[in-house]
């Protein structure tokens, strides 16, 4: 097959479900929930126009199970005390051109916001910039059937699918890691005790949802920390789902740990963790999904076409430009422009990103990439808003 083909080649998951294509928009936090955990019309106009845009998935990034263990006030929270009506709104834009939209399951554990949580991990934790307090056993069983119920309620809203988030520094990450996870229990040591608690929720959320609804999982490939997860353990990860029900595992890596670097610092040009893909490949049949780096379409056939991946994942590629599928479908647009950001403040690139989707929503143009220090003080402003508002409906409403 001509590589320029494999990109738009439909794409079966082991439940029966069939993708239009392999390219998804991996979970990013778009931050435009109203802060009190419910969608809004910009966001339901984001997700439309990369529906329109013609790409085969979306994933919205931290959908939170319950309102304690949020990564920002923009989440959104599903559970049996949400709108319902409000989320299956934007299940519908989202799904539009045959798209799929799944959501990404959540929960931040040590990463929690502290101003609208009491974050909580796997171990206690009292770093500089990071404390938390240590789950109990109750809680940690709990976790599963939690997860499972939001992912039932996305299946019964108009949701295409759901990913568990098992990456990035959050809740099921820190389980994994050896760096947040010190218990001594069953929960703790070695590998395959630090994947049971991902194991398990898996399993819960797939017997709540049936055989036929896709579920993937977000995992890194390290945490790119010393002493967190390395490739060998996350390997040994990617072994043991074999036997799960899971129908697609998405590559990415490192952690919003406070010090952390980039998961693009130092990483070259191209996608980030193809290494450790080709790796995995050869311990899995499950379908794979790389995340990060991908900066032009030949980087994404290739990827696809070699046979080491089954899909890839964009990010800010499509905030920069929401029809990018369709374009390279029409040998248009083959690599993005990216800025370039001079002297960006920590946090500044993120944040620039993350008010970009704000004005796709808007159907606006880009914010000014010279001008980091205002989109920063635009972004923490919001959140400011969002922190008062989601304070006091959560104290009303206990989700």
């Amino acid at each position: 097959m001509p590589k320029s083909d494999v990109l738009f080649e439909p794409l079966t998951l082991p439940c029966g479900e069939v993708l239009k294509n392999r390219i998804a928009k991996s979970a990013m936090s778009d931050s435009l929930g109203d802060g009190t955990g419910h969608p809004t019309a910009p966001q339901n106009r984001l997700y439309q126009r990369w529906a329109q845009g013609g790409l085969a998935v979306s994933i919205i990034g931290e959908v939170q199970c319950l309102s304690g263990f949020a990564e920002k006030p923009g989440n959104l929270v599903l559970n049996e005390n949400s709108e319902l009506e409000l989320f299956r709104k934007l299940a519908k834009y989202g799904c539009e051109n045959g798209a799929k939209l799944w959501l990404q399951l959540g929960h931040a554990g040590a990463l929690s916001y502290a101003p609208t949580s009491s974050p909580k991990g796997p171990s206690a934790l009292d770093l500089p910039g990071l404390s938390c307090e240590e789950l109990t056993r109750d809680e940690i069983k709990s976790l599963p059937s939690q997860f499972a119920k939001t992912a039932l309620l996305a299946k019964q809203v108009g949701f295409g699918g759901v990913q568990v988030h098992g990456a990035h520094g959050f809740l099921l990450s820190q389980f994994l890691s050896p760096l947040f996870n010190k218990r001594t229990d069953d929960y703790g040591g070695e590998i395959s005790n630090r994947m049971r608690l991902l194991l398990e929720v898996i399993e819960a959320v797939r017997t709540a949802v049936g055989d036929t609804f896709p579920i993937a999982l977000k995992l890194n490939s390290s945490d790119q920390l010393e002493g967190g997860l390395s490739e060998e353990e996350a390997l040994d990860v990617v072994g043991a789902l074999e036997e799960t029900s899971v129908d697609l595992i998405d590559i990415s890596g490192g952690t919003y740990f406070p010090g952390a670097k980039a998961a693009s610092d130092g990483a070259g040009k191209g996608p980030y963790f193809i290494e450790f893909a080709k790796r995995a490949r050869g311990l899995t049949t499950k379908p794979l999904m790389l995340t990060g780096g991908f900066k032009t379409r030949a980087q994404a056939e290739e990827a696809i076409a070699c046979g080491v991946v089954d899909m890839v994942g964009l990010a800010r590629a499509l905030v920069l430009e929401p029809s990018l599928p369709n374009l390279w479908q029409k040998n248009e647009r083959l690599e993005p422009n990216f800025p370039r950001f001079k002297n960006a403040p920590e946090g500044g690139v993120t944040a620039w990103y993350t008010m970009g989707m704000t004005n796709i929503s808007n159907e606006i143009e880009m914010p000014d990439t010279g001008s980091l220090e205002k989109v920063i003080q635009d972004y923490e402003a919001r959140d400011q808003k969002r922190i008062e508002v989601w304070q006091k409906y959560f104290s009303e409403n206990t989700i």
